[in-house]
């Protein structure tokens, strides 16, 4: 099975659901990013900072998939936001992916104190009209960030990828990129997995479509819109995780879901946490 596709606003597409690979590394992260490519799926979500460029691009070529198939999303680190920077970091990810582009590279947080995401942003833009990238996006901006950024270039981010989950759904932020045409994903979209799976709503609602509440949860996501990107090593539950596009929840069921909201759980105020 592989997941439908989600049209962005710059013509090109990507898979309504992901794997993301923070912490895959070295052999059995390679060996479990091949499993999921077997298994389906057709996107993998990586990042400078993750470590494990090399082990994304191993699996892709081990695994056997046509690249062309397959959309790679890598994230530019803090430490390289800046125009120049930005480009040569763009390349050193393509060297360590052993890759000829990148299909959507992010900005993996504005880090305001530094104020150079805009600047990054410039480079993002040259990066995709040199064909190192075919889409561009941001990670952790806020509608603030965002407003900026098209005011100051006209150009619209692709994608951004914001911690959201039932505890933390991010109504308002989803609805300022539905207005702007951006596409959402969601980090750490199974919050504190064993806390959010045992939720009396959740169980019963899973109980309800004779699915897992992973399952429900994740289809909570797309059917919000957004693209999650849920981690696993295992090769059951990567399987498990992408068999989602097969049932419905009821708008009273996503209500009911969503009504978990409490906020944020990692501490990751873009306004103020910042990392490089």
């Amino acid at each position: 099975m592989t997941a439908p596709l989600r049209s962005l606003n710059d013509g090109n597409s990507l898979p309504q659901l992901g794997l993301g690979t923070y912490k895959l590394n070295d052999g059995e992260g390679v060996a479990a990013m091949v499993a999921a490519l077997e298994s389906g799926y057709r996107m993998l979500d990586t990042a400078v900072n993750y470590g494990n460029e090399e082990a994304v691009g191993a699996a892709l070529h081990r695994s056997g998939v046509d690249r062309s198939d397959v959309a790679v999303v890598s994230k530019l680190p803090g430490r390289d936001h800046g125009f120049d920077e930005t480009l040569a970091s763009i390349r050193g990810s393509l060297e360590r992916l052993g890759l000829d582009w990148i299909d959507l590279h992010l900005i993996h947080w504005p880090n305001p104190s530094v104020d150079r995401y805009v600047d990054t942003w410039r480079a993002m833009i040259k990066a995709r009209e040199y064909g190192m990238v075919r889409s561009i996006g941001v990670s952790n901006f806020t509608i603030g960030h965002l407003t900026r950024l098209i005011d100051q270039t006209g150009v619209v981010p692709a994608v951004n990828q914001v911690e959201l989950h039932p505890y933390f759904p991010q109504g308002a932020q989803r609805a300022f990129h539905a207005e702007q045409g951006i596409v959402t994903e969601s980090w750490s979209p199974l919050a504190r997995r064993t806390e959010l799976l045992a939720e009396p709503v959740v169980t019963e609602i899973a109980e309800a479509h004779d699915r897992t509440p992973t399952q429900v949860v994740l289809r909570w996501h797309v059917q919000l819109g957004s693209i999650p990107i849920p981690k696993s090593s295992d090769a059951s539950r990567q399987r498990e995780n992408l068999d989602v596009f097969d049932f419905t929840l009821a708008q009273d069921e996503v209500d009911a879901i969503s009504g978990l909201e409490r906020g944020r759980l990692w501490d990751g105020d873009p306004e103020t946490h910042e990392e490089m």
